[in-house]
């Protein structure tokens, strides 16, 4: 992988903040760096046909159980949303 400037400012802002955006063009690397600065959380990709169809038809119960570190989050989302 090359060395990438941002990956100090990703780690920076990750201690401080609950969610950091990595955006860019397509095929640019954005995937394989966040990955490997965070080898500990699960990955799900939405471009994966089967995982979008769950998350789209049943957000609330079949995608969550994919991802039970989240369901709090996903909760308070839901909450908020109502």
């Amino acid at each position: 992988m090359i060395p990438r400037k941002l990956s100090g400012t990703i780690l920076k802002f990750a201690k401080k903040y609950p969610v950091v955006s990595v955006t860019g063009p397509r095929q640019s690397g954005k995937t394989t760096l966040v990955r490997s600065l965070f080898p500990e959380h699960k990955y799900l990709s939405l471009e994966n046909p089967e995982t979008r169809s769950i998350a789209l038809t049943d957000p609330s119960r079949k995608f969550i159980s994919l991802i039970p570190d989240w369901f709090p989050f996903f909760w308070e989302l839901k909450a908020l949303s109502n």
